[in-house]
């Protein structure tokens, strides 16, 4: 599966911003989607994923409440919607993709991924 991020951009702390993850080629209703996110001088880390063929969420501790994932119905775009932005979510996010029915926060288990955009929030 192909995957590409877009809709990053330099914001200011408090704003919302709304970055799409276009997944094309292999679409198996198995596959689940998630979001990464790097900081400079940081490991890669996870933000949330959503399961492909249903509605299930989840999302790390430091954005619960803050960021939904969503997706739309042709099953070929997943958004990550990003509100109340502080500084440090600045970071490089990435989307990808694992043919399995359930999240996970560990990198290696994606096969897929997209090439990643930036999102700076100023403080």
């Amino acid at each position: 599966v192909q995957l590409q991020a877009s809709g990053g951009g330099l914001v200011q702390s408090g704003d919302s911003l709304t970055l799409s993850c276009t997944v094309s080629g292999r679409t198996a209703a198995r596959d689940t989607v998630a979001w990464f996110r790097q900081a400079p001088g940081k490991e890669r880390e996870y933000v949330g994923g959503i399961i492909w063929s249903g509605v299930n969420t989840d999302y790390a501790d430091s954005v619960k409440g803050r960021f939904t994932i969503s997706r739309d119905n042709t099953r070929t775009r997943v958004t990550l919607q990003m509100n109340s932005l502080k500084s440090e979510d600045t970071a490089r996010y990435y989307c990808a993709a694992k043919r399995a029915l359930y999240t996970s926060t560990q990198r290696s288990d994606y096969t897929d991924w997209g090439q990643g955009t930036l999102v700076t929030v100023s403080s």
